[in-house]
């Protein structure tokens, strides 16, 4: 496939790789080494929130509690996002060795990987590709091991306090920050927790160093970024892509010609219009993404795309603060209460309003992001929402 406009990377499935190596490799360098290279590569947190990897890394190593963990998220639930169960799939031995090197940062014995409820499908697989990297380590002479622990398909459990939650037993509910995971996070000791594609970027940047990855991107989004590509599009899958692109220039090469918005970020992401595809940059200095891309054309409602957003959240909200737990069910039957002209168009400004509170007010992330769809799609498409 041919790419006009966008610079295609093969970071995270090539297959050009020794696990072995890179980890012996790696082994032979300090801790400080490592973290100083990932923290000269830039590379952020690839779930969404961009937080600096080697910072993460560092801040948990430097905890004098002798017990910590390194966790791999991969309770993929975002809607319109699929990469990391392709990652998982043909390249597990980036994503445990990936973890592997940041146990020896920390100084962790024990890693989990927390599987999506709905990738049951994977586990044999991993178990058997978890069990060759156990020989590796051990032929290394490493004490590390890594289990596999299943959820139970609840979208909130993606939410990092809410994992530890649920791996320790409890109710998925996100905790009060702080403590943040780098102090108290499994078993209240202190946890790294990075997600799928993160920890192979990490892996990749021990084989390749921190320059490849640095010469690609911008100076805030440097590297590269898996993207899963659905909606109305004739390319829809999975593509790595190198960030700092317009989403102008995504919709040239994956819009059917007739693309009127793309919702970036999944459905707790921003929804952008045409009118500002020019000048809206895919990245952590424009609209960032875990890596969910919907591109929409002229034939979709983006009333009822906000609904389904919002239909989502109320169904997922573990209702343990009001914000959420009313809040979502207050959006919903205020724009339909606009819809059917029960209430004045003026009243999508308090829903507004609202939506405003609940990021301010909500717990966890995802009562915060509600606002992000609400604004950016009542915003830009007010007149879909009115008739």
């Amino acid at each position: 496939m041919s790419y006009t406009n966008l610079k295609r990377v093969d970071l995270i499935f090539d297959q050009d790789f020794n696990p072995k190596e890179i980890i012996k490799n790696a082994w032979g360098k300090t801790n400080d080494q490592i973290i100083n290279e990932l923290l000269e590569s830039g590379l952020k947190g690839r779930g969404g929130a961009g937080f600096p990897t080697a910072l993460k890394w560092k801040y948990t190593a430097e905890q004098p509690e002798p017990d910590k963990y390194i966790i791999c998220n991969a309770d993929e639930g975002e809607p319109g996002t699929f990469k990391d169960r392709e990652i998982l799939f043909k390249v597990p031995q980036k994503v445990f060795g990936g973890m592997a090197v940041g146990a020896k940062v920390i100084g962790a014995k024990e890693g989990f990987l927390y599987l999506r409820g709905e990738y049951r499908f994977l586990l044999p697989e991993l178990e058997k590709q978890l069990d060759t990297f156990h020989a590796t380590l051990n032929e290394l002479k490493i004490d590390f091991k890594i289990k596999i622990i299943m959820g139970s398909g609840a979208y909130i459990c993606g939410e990092e306090s809410a994992l530890f939650e649920s791996m320790e037993g409890h109710r998925g509910e996100p905790r009060n920050k702080p403590p943040y995971p780098t102090v108290s996070g499994f078993r209240k000791k202190p946890t790294v927790i990075n997600n799928v594609e993160t920890l192979v970027y990490a892996f990749m940047i021990c084989k390749h160093g921190a320059r490849k990855f640095k010469d690609l991107g911008t100076a805030d989004s440097r590297g590269s970024k898996v993207f899963s590509i659905s909606g109305d599009t004739p390319k829809s899958g999975i593509y790595e892509l190198e960030l700092g692109m317009t989403v102008e220039q995504f919709v040239e090469e994956f819009g059917d010609g007739d693309t009127k918005a793309v919702q970036v970020g999944g459905a707790s992401g921003f929804c952008v219009p045409r009118k500002k595809f020019k000048d809206t940059i895919i990245g952590f200095e424009g609209v960032p993404t875990g890596g969910s891309m919907m591109l929409f054309n002229s034939s979709r409602s983006m009333y009822n795309v906000l609904h389904n957003y919002l239909e989502f959240f109320e169904e997922e909200s573990c209702g343990q603060c009001t914000p959420c737990r009313v809040g979502c069910q207050q959006l919903i039957k205020g724009i339909e209460a606009v819809k059917k002209g029960q209430r004045h168009a003026t009243y999508l400004e308090h829903l507004q309003k609202l939506a405003q509170t609940m990021k301010i007010t909500a717990k966890c992330g995802l009562g915060q992001s509600v606002a992000n769809s609400f604004f950016s799609i009542v915003e830009n498409f007010k007149e879909e929402m009115i008739y």
